[in-house]
């Protein structure tokens, strides 16, 4: 995943003079009328606040809106009543309990990712972070060269674990993690998989605690990195990931001409835009069954002030200590909000949809796309003892998506890359 944003970077690096938009880096913070730098470098409000919101590059460590707190749920896939697109989501993790871009549909029960001809795929993340926990994925991954299907934890400062399954591999996935956006591919080890990872779902797992991430597939463990084994000694820290993080389920396109030769190569060569899966159904696809997220409770010595949301505390350093567990809300009043001063606008409905070029983040800062999406409501809740906070209400939902005749990039982080990348190659 840390490549498919970095060369998402280079996409909107490459159209700057095309779109004038304010990028941002920790060097460089976004100001403070557009406050919010997204996980794609760049400055905005509304959409860019939410989820994947940089707190360090952004104006002030509370420009991003606090984090939804992780819920125990297993989802599975009848409907996208608890799904909304980036131009629809305002933060309301009890209305929605996903997000997306591009374009999921449903088959029989089952959710699929799909990646239609010359586009950037489809990202399904979970509004509810996970502050360590044990996430599970039933799923039938993708094919073909070029083409990444991807399960991993994702967090807004950048700390990542990964899972992912190179289309040219159906029999092995690629155990990965990051601290911080550190680029170190040598952490990278395969997972064996016992039969052919597009033709059979398998259980992937990540089990993930203060002291160890542990990779299991089909419940057998593949690989267990233990916090010890990370400590660099010329930063005197422990370069392990551990802040609230994002389930992230994606299909996307590493082989792609605009991308990095060493990228390409790592991904088995260009995607084929005319392979039988393209020929037959219009997309190349992945599968996902059912999913599972089990919360851990918080780190011992936690911060503890709520249960509802977390929140960064220091721009200084980003790790167990500088997380709070907090009451604050998550949601957004309108696109025009952001951390700062969330109830600025009127309240927007449910069906409310960004209007701006700088309220929903793209690679590019060139705006939304239009694009139509079911909505729906529920309830879910998180409990707190009278001994102390434990992550995690425990309810059961299905959530799934739309129609299959809906082909619509739906007004989403990747909607305007999309068109772009579609121009390039073409």
């Amino acid at each position: 995943m840390v490549r498919f944003i970095t060369a998402l970077l280079a996409v909107s690096a490459s159209l700057s003079t095309v779109w004038a938009t304010t990028t941002c880096s920790v060097d460089s913070p976004c100001p403070e009328d557009s406050p919010c730098c997204s996980a794609y470098g760049e400055c905005g409000v509304g959409a860019y606040c939410l989820g994947g919101c940089y707190p360090l590059a952004s104006y002030s460590i509370d420009s991003c809106t606090p984090a939804p707190v992780c819920v125990n749920k297993t989802y599975t896939w009848d409907n996208l009543d608890k799904a909304a697109s980036n131009e629809v989501y305002l933060g309301n993790a009890t209305e929605y309990d996903w997000v997306y871009s591009g374009t999921p549909l449903l088959d029989n029960g089952n959710l699929l990712l799909t990646m239609p001809n010359n586009s950037v795929g489809t990202l399904f993340s979970n509004n509810h972070y996970v502050w360590y926990g044990r996430i599970s994925a039933k799923l039938k991954t993708s094919r073909g060269a070029g083409v990444v299907t991807a399960f991993i934890l994702m967090s807004d400062v950048k700390d990542e674990i990964d899972l992912e399954f190179v289309g040219v591999d159906l029999y092995h996935g690629q155990t990965n993690y990051y601290f911080e956006g550190i680029l170190d591919y040598d952490n990278e080890i395969n997972a064996t998989v016992s039969s052919n990872t597009f033709e059979n779902f398998h259980e992937y797992t990540i089990d993930w605690t203060p002291d160890a991430i542990t990779w299991y597939v089909d419940g057998t463990a593949a690989r267990t990195l233990n916090r010890s084994a990370t400590f660099n000694a010329t930063s005197n820290r422990y370069q392990f990931p551990q802040t609230p993080s994002r389930v992230e389920m994606s299909l996307w396109p590493a082989g792609l001409s605009t991308e990095a030769e060493g990228t390409i190569e790592w991904a088995g060569g260009l995607v084929n835009w005319s392979s039988t899966d393209m020929e037959e159904h219009g997309y190349y696809y992945a599968t996902f069954g059912e999913i599972t997220v089990e919360c851990y409770n918080p780190p011992s010595g936690a911060n503890i002030q709520g249960d509802k949301s977390y929140v960064y505390t220091s721009d200084s350093a980003v790790t167990n200590n500088t997380v709070e567990i907090t009451d604050r809300n998550t949601t957004l009043n309108n696109f025009d909000d952001t951390g700062l001063n969330m109830t600025a606008g009127t309240t927007a409905g449910a069906s409310a949809t960004a209007s701006s070029g700088d309220s929903v983040p793209t690679s590019n800062g060139a705006g939304t796309v239009p694009g139509s999406s079911d909505s729906g409501s529920g309830t879910d809740s998180s409990s707190s003892s009278t001994t102390g906070f434990v992550q995690g209400g425990t309810t059961t939902d299905k959530s799934g998506a739309t129609s299959q005749n809906t082909r619509i990039r739906q007004g989403s982080l990747f909607a305007v890359v999309v068109a772009v990348v579609a121009l390039v190659v073409i």
